[in-house]
């Protein structure tokens, strides 16, 4: 096993295990010099391979620190958030900001409606800005929901079925209130999802999720059909 090789797989075997969890600062690389007795290029290969690897980030002046673990979700499918990020080893936390009676300026949905802000956390941190719209004429068991201690999504994946949704996704760069509830500069990169869910051909909720970057993605699997070259 070479030299750059090793030091990867020691300092990979420590962040799978949990030992480093995401976040912590891996040593500086005067440091793994010094203690692997090598050169600084064999330090700084082995730090890119693990950057490559999405299992560390490279901050240029602050040092290596442990990566977020990404968080996938099928396009095609309405995923519950609590579920996404428990699965990935981390806490999740939600955090309600507004909950209100939605008005006639909130857009064409059907009224009456509950209009419902909050921010979806990660391992501590923030991962998603929501906002959401739910038709009280069809979920009017929603009116009595605070939704303080579960995000809405959550309440209603377990309360209401549905038979369609309509994804709209997009890049965008937060403007100043998003950065600072994502704990983002402004103008980060961050994925916009648009989603309008049906029961037969009433809508049930319009929601808008605002995802940091670098913490999620979007993923599709296609099986060929016979007409497919």
């Amino acid at each position: 096993m070479t030299l750059d090789l090793r030091i990867r797989t020691e300092i990979e075997t420590r962040i799978r295990s949990g030992e480093w969890r995401p976040g912590h600062r891996i040593p500086f690389e005067h440091e793994l010099v010094a203690s692997h007795g090598c050169s600084r290029a064999t330090v700084s290969k082995a730090l890119g391979a693990l950057a490559k690897a999405g299992l560390i980030e490279r901050r240029r002046k602050a040092g290596s620190f442990v990566a977020h673990p990404q968080v996938h979700s099928a396009v095609l499918d309405v995923p519950d958030l609590a579920q996404l990020i428990a699965a990935r080893g981390e806490t999740y936390g939600w955090k309600r900001r507004v909950r209100r009676e939605a008005a006639a300026g909130d857009g064409d949905f059907p009224l009456p409606a509950l209009w419902i802000e909050g921010v979806h956390f990660g391992g501590g941190e923030p991962f998603a800005i929501e906002r959401r719209l739910i038709a009280l004429s069809i979920v009017p068991a929603a009116a009595g929901e605070s939704f303080v201690d579960q995000a809405p999504g959550t309440w209603l994946l377990g309360h209401v079925p549905w038979t369609s949704a309509r994804h709209h996704i997009k890049a965008v760069e937060a403007v100043r209130s998003e950065a600072r509830a994502l704990g983002l500069r402004i103008r980060s990169a961050c994925l916009e999802l648009d989603r309008t869910t049906w029961r037969d051909r009433d809508i049930v909720t319009q929601v808008r999720q605002l995802f940091r970057g670098d913490r999620f993605d979007l993923v599709a699997e296609f099986r060929p059909g016979s007409d497919s070259a």
